[in-house]
């Protein structure tokens, strides 16, 4: 027995060695960096009454390190997820979701891509980034306690380049590509006109469907899920712009971006003022030392997520073992790397090897129906960290327009005004400079021919070629996620005969822009302050797109015997088309209207849209289970919630007020996860006086700081249709100011 039980032992001592090694083995293998060389740095945070900081500084580089400490005070546990992200370690965190992440990060090669371009910046620009990251160091090292992940930092400017390399492709759409190769699955891709070669997904402007939002889902990677949706495919946003001659007083933009509430694509408010002429106020993501839209004293802009056809995919042709492509008739060898992703489970780290594949093409999936390489628009490019720099420093449309024509931010559509009164829309896209061959030779957007070298383009197009409006002579421009060719109204919009195909761009509508743009036209006199308000805040849908199809089912469906259903049937044929809290059917019209527009957005055919006599039985069991009633005021049912804070809501999905994505918590409400985010309402007088703007955020400065006063302080004025003050003059931020101090790292 004594064998047995030193047998028993060693066992014993074997799996505790293993437990011990997995739960520590991660932060040792993982990539290490150095810290950026030694510079030293001040600023000056002060924040305002709702917690919102302006970061003063000598220098630019002084802001961005004080805009690293700033925004960890207020939300350290979301830039350290960025920042693990950012070398490929998010799964040690996140566990299974995360590390799909991770096998995102090497399959784009955003290290590698950092690596090459981030030493090729202006010194300038390298010098904002390294600031950046020697402020998030800083803080971790004087907070070691909230350091999740260990030898995560020193971050270097490398690293926040990286971050910046793997989320941009997602947000026009990659991720739509990439996922369905991954799963073998047919793709469904968002196409422009009919020309001969080139099959499309859609049609005309008023039969087309939304592209903004898609339902939640994971797609399989080798035994992980790709979560897609809530990062990358529920983006929306609004934005409109209107000149002093149509307002009838100032140049007007209203920034109305719809994101996540939460997580790394979530905006943070800040303000930014340098003694180099800095001046900028507006909101950043997690793991940037700039905002990504707002305004400086004479120009400003904001964005919207646009879906050009900005990736292509080839299927190679291999030699019988898979290691080599034919490429114009000779055979090369495909990159092939294992990486290890961390896949956290409860108190250990698995490490879960896999093969990333590239060629010359781009990253190669491997499926059962063989390999495919993807080619999109911006890869191996980090200039964009530059181009947001240059544009937050510009002073006038000239010196704009001089850095978006460098093509350099890889997508979104812009929506720009200044205070001499002109306001502008650019469809910015780094569309890829593709030949434009017969249809027979390729079709580029179908699956090309990958043995074919001069079907691999280089570079994109010029900035004289993608669609751009200034100074329409409607007055008014706005984007609400739509194509290109109705943005200013009647006599004023742009043809989609005057560019070529072989751009990609999207012809989509979604009911969001149908809304806009009647309401827009039919505004006979100012776009004053009141009237852009009643835009801005409407609640209503236009019976067009998937609205209509939902509602032509309701009218043509016959319940038979079944009286559940009758009543239901019923109560939506009394829905007034609206979101607004008031109607008794408006509450089961939200939770139809999502699988509705879901449908669409994915691309479904008519025989994979959902059975609205399955979907009302589904919705009208919801609402008895939880409400016992199926017409419960929607202000019950759509909920605000942080915290012990718990407020109602209106508006729905793809309305202009947007309450567009949610969870369903277990009392049977639906608590907003995505919809209207950060909104900024910009003027400049027409007198020539200086900028004002008010702005909005759905819970508070601090979103991640339980304890601090500014956790929750903004919720009410979001869900009042109210805004707070900007405070971007240096008098309005001093007297407004609630705490003031100087941060360094001086030794």
């Amino acid at each position: 027995m004594a064998w047995l039980k030193r047998s028993a032992l060693a066992l014993v001592v074997v799996l505790v060695l293993a437990f011990v090694a997995l739960a520590s083995w991660e932060p040792y293998f993982a990539h290490q960096s150095e810290a950026p060389e030694y510079r030293e740095f001040s600023a000056e945070i002060v924040r305002d009454e709702f917690g919102v900081p302006m970061i003063y500084g000598e220098t630019d580089a002084d802001v961005a390190y004080g805009v690293a400490i700033a925004h960890a005070e207020d939300d350290f546990s979301t830039l350290q997820d960025v920042a693990a992200m950012s070398r490929g370690r998010y799964g040690a965190i996140a566990g299974q979701d995360g590390a799909t992440f991770d096998y995102v990060y090497h399959l784009l090669d955003a290290r590698g891509t950092a690596m090459r371009k981030y030493y090729d910046l202006p010194e300038d620009t390298r010098a904002l980034f390294e600031a950046y990251a020697t402020g998030l160091n800083q803080f971790a090292d004087e907070h070691p306690g909230e350091v999740k992940l260990a030898n995560l930092f020193p971050l270097n400017g490398e690293d926040i380049a990286a971050g910046f390399v793997l989320r941009q492709p997602f947000f026009y759409g990659l991720g739509n590509v990439i996922g369905p190769l991954v799963a073998g699955d047919e793709l469904r891709r968002e196409f422009g006109p009919d020309i001969p070669g080139f099959p499309r997904d859609g049609s005309a402007p008023d039969a087309s469907a939304p592209v903004d939002e898609a339902e939640p889902g994971g797609t399989a990677i080798h035994g992980l899920v790709l979560p897609w949706g809530e990062e990358a495919d529920h983006l929306g946003s609004n934005a409109w712009a209107v000149s002093p001659e149509r307002s009838g007083g100032p140049t007007t933009l209203i920034s109305n971006s719809h994101q996540p509430l939460r997580g790394g694509v979530a905006w943070y408010e800040l303000s930014v003022h340098s003694g180099e002429g800095w001046h900028f106020t507006g909101a950043n993501f997690p793991g940037s030392p700039f905002p990504f839209l707002g305004h400086n004293e004479n120009l400003g802009w904001t964005n919207t997520v646009n879906r050009p056809d900005m990736a292509d995919i080839y299927q190679l042709e291999m030699n019988d073992d898979g290691t080599q492509y034919r490429l114009d008739g000779e055979w090369v060898d495909l990159e092939s790397t294992t990486v290890t992703l961390p896949v956290k489970m409860g108190p250990i780290t698995l490490p879960v090897r896999r093969t990333v594949l590239r060629s010359v093409h781009g990253p190669v999936i491997e499926n059962d129906n063989g390999f495919f390489a993807v080619r999109y628009g911006g890869m191996d490019s980090v200039d964009q960290l530059d181009a947001y720099y240059r544009i937050n420093k510009a002073q006038n449309l000239e010196e704009w327009q001089a850095q978006m024509a460098r093509m350099a931010i890889p997508s979104t559509n812009f929506i720009y005004a200044d205070r001499e009164g002109n306001i502008a829309y650019v469809y910015n896209a780094a569309i890829p400079d593709r030949p434009e061959l017969d249809e027979v030779q390729a079709n580029w957007r179908g699956v090309l021919d990958g043995s074919r070298s001069d079907l691999i383009w280089e570079g994109t197009v010029d900035y004289a070629e993608i669609p751009k409006l200034i100074n329409p002579a409607s007055g008014w421009l706005y984007n609400s996620n739509n194509e290109p060719y109705t943005a200013a109204g009647e006599g004023s919009d742009l043809s989609p005969d005057d560019f070529s195909p072989v751009l990609g761009i999207e012809r989509k509508q979604t009911n969001r822009s149908w809304r806009a743009y009647r309401l827009l036209s039919e505004v006979e006199g100012p776009l004053d302050l009141a009237a852009l308000e009643r835009i801005k805040y409407d609640t209503a849908y236009e019976r067009r797109g998937y609205v209509a199809d939902m509602y032509d089912q309701l009218e043509a469906l016959d319940p038979g015997d079944d009286a559940d259903l009758a009543e239901a049937r019923d109560l939506m044929l009394t829905w007034d088309f609206t979101a607004d809290n008031e109607g008794a059917a408006d509450s089961l019209a939200l939770l139809m209207i999502r699988d509705f527009m879901s449908a669409e957005y994915n691309n479904k055919n008519e025989g994979e849209l959902p059975d609205v006599a399955e979907y009302l039985l589904d919705k009208r069991a919801h609402l008895m289970e939880h409400f016992g009633r199926i017409d419960p005021p929607m202000s019950e049912l759509l909920r605000l919630r942080q915290g012990d804070v718990d407020l109602p809501l209106d508006g729905g999905s793809d309305t202009l007020r947007a309450s567009t994505t949610w969870v369903v918590d277990d009392d049977g409400r639906l608590s907003l996860v995505h919809g209207d985010s950060f909104i900024q309402w910009v003027e400049w007088p027409r007198d020539g006086g200086r900028v004002f703007s008010r702005s909005i955020q759905p819970f508070g400065a601090a979103t991640t700081r339980p304890d601090s006063e500014h956790y929750t302080d903004q919720m009410q004025l979001f869900v009042d249709h109210e805004l707070k003050p900007v405070r971007f003059w240096e008098e309005d931020v001093r007297a407004a100011a609630q705490s003031t101090r100087t941060v360094t790292n001086a030794r």
